[in-house]
């Protein structure tokens, strides 16, 4: 007898619906119709959830090779979640670029380090570039952070492109404007969401 079957069984035997059972599992109906109707299996918490409320054990409910499956998808998605933090914290992360001294600025012939706050240098189209390029930035990791809270999918690929393509425009106007320790950390953070954005489709690409 496949999972499905086995779970429809345990349901019934408690005279239960669809909803009720979603209700005891704290998940949606949708997912305990997906369970029932063979189209998938749930996480490994979800698969604790029915063992406790049914009394019988994950074994009696899954083959091994299905638990395994469903052990590596868990993973996987562990995995995803964690890059998608971190990637997020990145972005927040450009909010160094303004609190810190990194932009040089002329006080009687001696040149000091100054926060973007109190530099005034440039002029007034370049300085905005710098503020709209990095709250763009903190906005996306603000963003994607709330998304992974929220455990929802969608627009996560959109904020990622938005996210390197911001980063690579800031990264080169430093650099044209000459704010070295700027252009520097800018780089560096953007090398450290690229490797994390490398690592996070090569989990995507892994088969199940």
């Amino acid at each position: 007898m496949e999972f499905n079957e086995k779970l429809q069984e345990l349901r019934k035997s408690k005279g239960m619906t669809q909803e009720e059972l979603a209700e005891a599992l704290y998940v949606s109906r949708t997912a305990v119709s997906k369970w029932e109707s063979g189209r998938g299996y749930p996480s490994l918490d979800s698969l604790r959830e029915i063992s406790n409320y049914f009394s019988v054990t994950i074994d009696d409910l899954l083959s091994g090779e299905a638990l395994l499956s469903i052990a590596e998808k868990d993973h996987k998605s562990k995995l995803r979640k964690i890059y998608d933090l971190l990637i997020g914290i990145a972005d927040l992360l450009s909010f160094l670029m303004i609190v810190l001294p990194l932009y040089p600025k002329s006080i009687d012939g001696y040149i000091y380090s100054v926060n973007l706050v109190k530099f005034a240098e440039d002029s007034p189209w370049i300085l905005s570039s710098y503020w709209i390029l990095f709250i763009v930035l903190i906005a996306v990791g603000a963003i994607r952070i709330l998304l992974d809270e929220n455990k929802i999918q969608k627009h996560r690929k959109k904020l990622s492109y938005i996210s390197v393509g911001v980063s690579i425009l800031a990264v080169i106007l430093l650099v044209l404007s000459r704010k070295a320790y700027a252009a520097a950390l800018a780089f560096l953070l953007l090398v450290i969401k690229g490797m994390l954005l490398l690592r996070y489709v090569q989990t995507d690409a892994r088969k199940d």
